[in-house]
């Protein structure tokens, strides 16, 4: 058995990409909650990277409405 033990100090973060898609595809907020059928909060909160739990049926309808891929809106990143 390996016996590695990791320091999680620097393990990076996961950054929420949609105000990039949505200004790349001219996509308003307020457009984008009457596509998906959601309140506007939660759709801001994506929008600037506040969301501390993600939901995997937002982010479905998310990918599916903006026609991307998840790695499109999750992007994870070493810390430096």
């Amino acid at each position: 058995m390996n016996n590695l033990v990791y320091v999680l100090e620097d393990f990076g973060q996961i950054d929420i990409h949609l105000k990039e898609i949505l200004d790349r595809k001219g996509i308003s907020r307020n457009k984008l909650c009457n596509m998906m059928g959601t309140n506007y909060d939660l759709i801001t909160r994506y929008y600037h990277n506040k969301v501390t739990r993600v939901d995997l049926e937002i982010l479905a309808k998310m990918c599916f409405v903006l026609d991307c891929n998840i790695g499109d809106v999750l992007v994870y990143s070493l810390k430096k």
